[in-house]
């Protein structure tokens, strides 16, 4: 356990970098910098682009749409709009057009009907993109967001598929623990981490996501109850604006607040459903909680494995403070996320006490929100305390996190829908939050929401 003041130099120290490195980034706006704010995507003008992926595969299949043809529509949207928000940094399109022109061979040799093209190979001809920890590149909430592709896999051990998809305003869903395989993730979590790392769909069409969800879950999908018919005005609607505060986070944004009580008043006057807010008081915690729960032990006794050894590449141990000061004086070979998580990690490192402490406080709060939500509720909670955060802004506020990652800690399947901008044209969400392997609920909600608010917001519309 490092020394108490040796940790409190590190944490103010990190805090200082951030701050520092966010008014640098303000300055470098006010003076002439990038204008990110003025840089916006070109409007979507082919039609190809506007639909969702399960249209796509139909029309493909019923051989009215060539795959080559939607594949080079998405090809040029990324040429057009790619070099803007380097979403993808990892371009194969040579190997896709091929991949498209056998498929379209396929299908005119008529091997196979339309049904059973669909029952086995369901996306058969539809483009998708995939999240970098999954030994490739792409940054999947901006790629989707503006039209460059139309389904993506993602990963989430604290948030990374609801952050970014709530940032961009997209869907995203982390599934129940043990549904979706992990296999082919770099970091691979630890034995007693690996609950808490999900992998799932991200899309643009809520209608994808049930679809994706059956086709990446394999045989995990006997778990779930997705043909189970759900009556949304006979579920039990929960929600809370925020986690009571805390220090270690931004307040909650008015903007997210009002998207909020616009959905519950909604579901109350023109859904008819039963809608209770609740103050779970344990939520404040959310932070402790997954930070404590990350830092368990294997049932083997052995520590998890620590990002700070990924750094080092096995070889010869980095020290996570001497590459902050170096980084200060341009030395370091790192970037401060990195360097960033490796303090945080050294600083939150297992102890025996604070987990029992922890522990229990995450086993009440599982308790409560298990019987509260039963098998007919749901959760509504933000997706994270601001709307999507200028560059830089998030080093200075490092827990924010913690809105998404207690889910993590509490395994418990959650769907960030989008509920349309706010006035200066920034994506507002919602988390849609169910008991164990009850996502067929959060998944139904999610599809009665972007009936009822839009969904995404197609670029050049604003």
């Amino acid at each position: 356990m490092a020394p108490p003041f040796r940790a409190r130099v590190q944490l103010l120290l990190l805090r200082a970098v951030g701050f520092l490195i966010g008014l640098i980034g303000q300055a470098a706006r006010a003076f002439g910098g990038p204008k990110f704010g003025s840089r916006t995507t070109g409007p979507v003008n082919e039609p190809l682009l506007l639909l969702s992926a399960i249209q796509l595969a139909k029309l493909i299949r019923q051989r009215k749409v060539k795959c080559i043809d939607v594949v080079q529509a998405y090809i040029n949207r990324i040429k057009d709009v790619n070099p803007m928000i380097n979403g993808i940094v990892k371009y194969r399109f040579e190997a896709a057009k091929k991949e498209a022109y056998a498929v379209d061979q396929r299908l005119s040799e008529k091997l196979e009907d339309e049904s059973t093209l669909e029952k086995e190979w369901p996306f058969l001809g539809v483009p998708l993109t995939v999240k970098e920890a999954f030994q490739l590149q792409g940054g999947e909430g901006c790629t989707l967001a503006a039209a460059c592709s139309v389904i993506g896999v993602g990963s989430d051990i604290g948030g990374s598929i609801r952050m970014p998809a709530f940032f961009n305003g997209i869907f995203g869903h982390k599934p129940s623990p043990g549904v979706v395989s992990n296999q082919g993730q770099f970091p691979m979590a630890g034995e007693a981490q690996e609950p808490f790392q999900c992998t799932g769909p991200m899309c643009r069409y809520a209608e994808d996501l049930i679809p994706m969800l059956r086709v990446m879950a394999g045989p995990g999908i006997k778990k779930l109850k997705l043909d189970a018919k759900v009556h949304l005005q006979h579920l039990k609607f929960y929600w809370m604006e925020h986690d009571g505060g805390s220090l270690l986070m931004s307040k909650v944004d008015q903007d997210l607040i009002l998207a909020q009580r616009k959905v519950v008043a909604h579901l109350e006057n023109i859904l008819g459903a039963s809608v209770q807010h609740v103050k779970l008081k344990e939520m404040k915690y959310s932070f402790q909680l997954w930070i404590t729960m990350m830092s368990t032990k294997g049932h083997d006794g052995k520590e998890p494995l620590k990002f700070v050894d990924l750094l080092g590449d096995h070889g010869k141990p980095i020290n996570p403070l001497w590459e902050l000061i170096k980084w200060c004086l341009g030395l370091s070979v790192y970037t401060i996320p990195s360097i960033g998580l490796a303090l945080f990690e050294e600083k939150f490192k297992y102890n025996q006490e604070k987990y029992k402490k922890f522990k229990a406080i995450e086993e009440s709060l599982h308790k409560e929100l298990v019987e509260m939500l039963g098998d007919d509720g749901v959760f509504l909670y933000p997706s994270h305390p601001t709307v999507a955060p200028k560059h830089h802004v998030p080093l200075t506020r490092p827990f924010n996190f913690a809105y998404t990652g207690v889910f993590n800690a509490l395994g418990l399947p959650v769907t960030q829908c989008p509920l349309g901008l706010n006035a200066k044209g920034l994506p507002v969400g919602i988390q849609v939050v169910a008991g164990p392997f009850n996502d067929h609920l959060t998944l139904a909600v999610a599809q009665y929401l972007e009936k009822s608010f839009g969904g995404w917001v197609c670029p050049g519309k604003v």
